[in-house]
């Protein structure tokens, strides 16, 4: 395998590594075990709310870090190493969910919040390494086969994880619950061992002049407060990110929120994690596919495509009432969703500076995790007002899981505005102006 090629395949393979925790921890496992173990005994609305703060709190974090690192990262030609922190500190605090006990549900929210710090923390060197691992002609392919191979690899662990749960005792285990405990450090380990690739197969390029650490730090700092005075001259890339911002939160929210809505509408946790299952390996063909049809269709009527398909998903979400529903749900969005976010991430690539991909994407990562922060919030804040006032008209259980059930239904209806704003601003970028402002800001940058 020749040196490019094998950049290529070793920054693609980051996906395969840490999508484990995207589909066994924070999809799967995380929100079914936070219910039933962590938070067992309190009402659905409140755990659904809790956990919806977890989720924001990691990515008001996030958010606020992001584009400092980005810039501190281009200045040192760092990228590497910054995501080689953040993977390891986001696979170690996956393993401290072992250590978790019951009930103990603020200490699962801390541990899941670091753990998505750094996980999202990584993300942020990952996406900014991917303008080096290729040419712009075969970007759109690259970022798909990324995607695809983050579902494949997420799906393999999570199918091994899915059949511990299912059958314990195949695996020497006492219950589901170990099996999830364990699944885990599988998590991690899978991590941790698959980064490898990346580390030693992605080669970045090294800055001209060295800087020690402390004048590396400076430099980035300054780079992130200049980034500011560049906007006006990078109006294109403004609203790109606000129409980012809006849809990608409801693709987000939808990953992050998905097992739990389906708990809280009366669904059996197996069937939900049997639909996880399918979306994984649906996605694997359908990002690779989306990265092809960027190319031959047009990037921006892919992406619409898909925003057009996320608002009828949330439709029928809100709609259905079988089991079955949820799996044809879960075959939809695994069509979808790594098409959406590998082309979001090409068509970023094109509006932006050369040279300056770590801060850039630092603030196209950091307006995702704000986004990320109003989803699950959005969701927490209708189902809980719409329990609050029809609670009160409840007088039988029956009619109280009722009412909770439509407060669900109502939550994660909301998330249609999202793509909806989106998909409108999105109309107002112009990709070749786009570019010439890209252009007049590299000239003119130090």
């Amino acid at each position: 395998m020749d040196k490019a090629k094998k950049g290529i395949w070793g920054w693609a393979m980051y996906d395969w590594a840490n999508s484990a925790f995207a589909t066994t921890v924070m999809a799967g496992f995380f929100p079914i075990f936070f219910k039933d173990y962590w938070s067992a005994g309190a009402d659905v609305n409140v755990s659904t709310a809790q956990l919806g703060l977890a989720n924001s709190i990691a990515s008001l974090i996030v958010a606020l870090m992001a584009p400092i690192l980005g810039a501190i990262a281009d200045k040192g030609s760092a990228k590497k190493q910054f995501l080689i922190f953040f993977a390891y500190l986001g696979a170690l605090m996956t393993a401290g969910l072992f250590l978790v006990e019951q009930g103990d549900w603020a200490m699962a929210i801390f541990v899941y919040v670091m753990g998505i710090i750094g996980f999202s923390g990584a993300n942020i060197f990952y996406d900014a390494l991917l303008p080096s691992v290729t040419t712009e002609k075969n970007i759109d392919r690259v970022s798909g086969l990324g995607f695809g191979m983050g579902y494949l690899g997420g799906g393999v662990l999570f199918a091994v994880n899915v059949a511990m749960t299912l059958s314990p005792e195949t695996f020497g285990l006492s219950g589901a619950a170990q099996a999830v405990r364990i699944s885990f450090i599988s998590v991690a380990l899978w991590w941790g061992l698959f980064t490898l690739f990346t580390i030693f197969w992605v080669e970045e390029k090294k800055p001209e002049n060295t800087m020690g650490s402390i004048e590396v730090i400076k430099a980035g700092f300054k780079q992130y407060l200049d980034t500011w005075k560049k906007i006006r001259h990078l109006q294109t890339v403004s609203i790109f990110l606000l129409a980012y911002w809006f849809y990608i939160d409801g693709v987000d929210t939808i990953i992050r929120m998905a097992v739990d809505y389906g708990m809280s509408i009366g669904f059996e946790s197996t069937d939900l994690i049997k639909a996880l299952l399918i979306t994984q390996f649906v996605g694997f063909p359908a990002a690779i596919i989306f990265g092809r049809l960027g190319e031959k269709w047009g990037v921006r009527r892919s992406i619409y495509l898909a925003i057009f398909a996320y608002i009828i998903i949330t439709f029928y979400g809100v709609l259905m009432t079988k089991a079955i529903e949820f799996y044809a749900l879960a075959v939809a969005i695994g069509m979808v969703q790594g098409g959406i976010q590998a082309l979001s991430r090409s068509y970023y690539s094109r509006l932006i500076p050369k040279g300056q991909e770590g801060e850039f994407y630092g603030f196209y990562n950091m307006l995702g995790k704000f986004a990320a922060i109003l989803g699950p919030l959005l969701i927490g804040v209708v189902g809980l007002t719409i329990k609050g006032t029809l609670g009160p008209l409840a007088s039988t259980p029956e009619q109280q899981m009722a009412i909770g059930q439509i407060a669900s239904r109502w939550g994660i209806g909301s998330v249609v505005l999202l793509f909806v704003i989106g998909a409108i601003l999105f109309k107002f970028v112009d990709e070749e102006e786009g570019k010439r402002e890209a252009a007049y800001i590299s000239e003119h940058s130090d």
